[in-house]
């Protein structure tokens, strides 16, 4: 989960106004998504799988007041052992 400073906030409202891509906010996202995915990764390596199948992400947003809105990404899947035959 994460959110922008307050220039942030300000500098991305400034572009919504105007339209286009928000290039800050999809910076934040993908660190986002990132982090999402290597925390998947530690959690499955602490199960002792070395796998993991239909991995997903499921994200949102959501307003905290005084305009500041928070990013959040989870990414989950199915851990499992795969063993060559």
């Amino acid at each position: 989960m994460r959110s922008r400073n307050i220039v942030g906030n300000f500098l991305g409202g400034v572009h919504a106004i105007f339209g286009g891509k928000q290039a800050e906010y999809l910076k934040m996202i993908a660190q986002t998504r990132d982090d999402a995915l290597e925390q998947l990764a530690e959690h499955a390596r602490s199960l002792g799988v070395n796998a993991v199948l239909k991995m997903l992400f499921d994200s949102g947003e959501f307003d905290i007041g005084q305009g500041q809105a928070m990013n959040e990404v989870t990414a989950y899947g199915t851990a499992v052992v795969v063993e060559a035959l």
